[in-house]
């Protein structure tokens, strides 16, 4: 049977789907069953062309993973952990735990996006502020110092040839523009360019810190799923780190994997590879040796997660004003290169 050409679903879109099949197979109803009930109630084309897809590999296979698979719109992570609770029994569990996680993804892409899309309109607003100023506002300045019988000079001139260069080469500039917003459209939505954005923020200090919390809070989010399906903590280790975005974090894990393998004891592997910090790492080993450990595994994610959106906060808090500074310092010093010799000037007549 050829593949549909279908395109990838959203976290949201995922922890719908789950939140369904989960509530279908609760009630005593088959994949089967569910998967047909679905795609009779699917309305867009897209939702039918992937029910029907999964309909026709159920209808022949009864396997839910490889239905899943077949139609390329959903996450390895995903097929893995329907494989899994298949296996055990636990299907309606694992699609329960997928739909609350992949809610907790969409709920932390949708902070972080906050927070970047906030400041660029920043940016924007003031560059645009800027431009005004320099071409529309400046010129008008200039022909007053005309009548007067003078001419800008100094930084108030070099502003108003600025202005000018900018104005003969709007088309130029504006091509720029094109070429940034090109860039940013690549960046984030393209795999290689969300890879690219990942190694350039994780050269600053502060988005370094929220990209490994990040990474932490998936992990750990990824450890509590796969230990409440009943996986031993070296198989919940490497389907975890299939999560992972960051090189070095997946590095770190991989550190852990060996570790693990050799029979060291995985919270303490955790500690000394830098993938919890110290407190989350004795709260993993009291879990671990009471038998809760994929509850404290879902406690460290949910505290990472408050920490992440604390420290997105703290930025937006500090970016805001000092946005707002750097747009007054400029249209004041724009305004006063003007402002100060058009005084002289008066006050000489």
């Amino acid at each position: 049977m050829p593949k549909k050409n279908i395109t990838p679903l959203s976290n949201t879109e995922i922890a719908s789907f789950c939140s369904q099949m989960a509530m279908i197979l609760k009630s005593g109803i088959s994949s089967i069953e569910g998967v047909s009930i679905m795609l009779q109630d699917a309305r867009g084309s897209d939702e039918k062309e992937l029910l029907t897809v999964m309909n026709d590999v159920l209808t022949h296979t009864g396997i839910l993973h490889e239905a899943l698979k077949k139609t390329g719109a959903f996450p390895g992570y995903l097929l893995n952990m329907v494989r899994i609770g298949e296996q055990t029994g636990r299907l309606d569990d694992v699609m329960q735990s997928l739909a609350e996680y992949y809610e907790k993804e969409a709920s932390l892409a949708q902070t972080i996006k906050n927070a970047v899309t906030y400041p660029l309109i920043m940016i924007f607003m003031m560059i645009l502020v800027i431009i005004v100023l320099i071409t529309k506002v400046m010129p008008v300045f200039n022909q007053v110092f005309k009548q007067l019988g003078s001419e800008m000079t100094g930084p108030s001139g070099a502003i108003l040839h600025i202005g000018a260069f900018l104005d003969r080469h709007s088309v130029i500039f504006i091509g720029i523009l094109i070429i940034i917003a090109v860039l940013a459209v690549y960046a984030f939505k393209t795999t290689r360019g969300q890879n690219a954005f990942r190694s350039l923020i994780v050269r600053f200090r502060r988005t370094r810190n929220i990209s490994e919390k990040i990474s932490s809070y998936r992990f750990a989010n990824g450890m509590a799923l796969t230990l409440s399906s009943g996986l031993t903590p070296e198989e919940c280790l490497n389907l975890a780190a299939d999560l992972i975005e960051q090189d070095e974090f997946c590095r770190r894990l991989s550190k852990c994997k060996e570790a693990v393998s050799s029979g060291e004891d995985l919270c303490n592997t955790l500690l000394e590879n830098g993938v919890f910090s110290e407190v989350y790492a004795r709260m993993a080993s009291i879990g671990s040796r009471t038998g809760i450990l994929d509850d404290v595994m879902n406690k460290i994610a949910h505290q990472y997660e408050e920490d992440i959106d604390t420290h997105l906060s703290s930025i937006i808090a500090t970016v805001e004003p000092t946005l707002v500074i750097i747009l007054s310092i400029i249209v004041g010093i724009i305004l006063l290169s003007v402002m100060l010799p058009l005084m002289n000037i008066m006050a000489a007549l």
